[in-house]
């Protein structure tokens, strides 16, 4: 299965989602790209948009269930915790990879950026958006906790207000909002306006002196690193004891017989 092409030109890669959501395989799978990234020197900015009719919906919750349905089984062991432990960890490695690349990574959104669409997002050092792109930290929607680093990552892009209200209310944000809130830096009028408008931004940052650009990214970098690492920890500690719950059950429920959800809190 791809996931996404990958191609560089003149010192600018980019990274093209295929698919609209993100299976359990995607994540080893953009992590090795863009470990392998980091080693090519030629690489000066990257930039990662998608050829779908979103950005990306997210983890394709029907396979993650398919391969790992038993972990998140309210009556599942201790054995069970450990191993959902430490496949979150593997999933949040992905973006992790991402947000320490050593060079500047741009984020072209247009349509939906759902749930792990926003944690990829917000791992990126820049976003730009289309017109009609939509955000939605959307995991208390179907019963879960955001566990691969919006909740560690937006909160010091948009501030504590903005980022608790999309958490707790899982409501969809628009472009000229998220502009406003600061989560974009840049909305264009349509999907091909705004890949060039994110290519023309890393060719800009591709011309300046890359031992330059890569020691402002690593100083930046380094102002937040530790404490996103130590959320990122905790969080995956949390919802390996907590995720597997019968509110999550009738989550799942309620998205096959296509009615809202009425949860309990069990």
């Amino acid at each position: 299965m791809t996931f996404f092409d990958l191609s560089v030109d003149a010192g600018v890669a980019t990274l093209t989602l295929t698919l609209p959501t993100m299976p359990p395989p995607f994540f080893a799978a953009i992590e090795g790209a863009f470990d392998e990234l980091a080693g090519r020197d030629e690489v000066r900015a990257v930039v990662v948009r998608s050829v779908g009719k979103g950005f990306s919906y997210g983890l394709d919750l029907p396979a993650a269930f398919a391969e790992l349905g038993e972990l998140f089984s309210p009556t599942a062991g201790a054995a069970a915790r450990r191993d959902l432990l430490a496949v979150i960890r593997k999933w949040q490695g992905a973006f992790v990879a991402i947000s320490r690349s050593p060079v500047p990574v741009i984020a072209a959104v247009h349509g939906w950026c759902i749930g792990g669409g926003l944690d990829l997002a917000t791992a990126c050092d820049l976003r730009l958006a289309s017109s009609d792109a939509r955000f939605s930290l959307r995991e208390t929607r179907v019963a879960m906790v955001a566990d691969l680093g919006s909740l560690q990552r937006l909160p010091r892009i948009v501030g504590q207000g903005n980022a608790r209200r999309m958490a707790f209310t899982g409501e969809d944000v628009g472009a000229e909002r998220a502009l406003a809130m600061g989560l974009v830096e840049q909305v264009t009028d349509g999907r091909d306006a705004l890949h060039a408008a994110a290519d023309a931004l890393a060719r800009t940052i591709a011309a300046q002196s890359p031992l330059a650009v890569r020691g402002a990214k690593h100083l930046l970098d380094r102002e937040v690193a530790p404490a996103v690492a130590e959320g990122l920890d905790y969080v995956a500690t949390w919802n390996a004891a907590f995720i597997a719950s019968e509110d999550l059950g009738e989550a799942l429920a309620a998205f096959v017989e296509k009615r809202p959800p009425v949860y309990r809190g069990r």
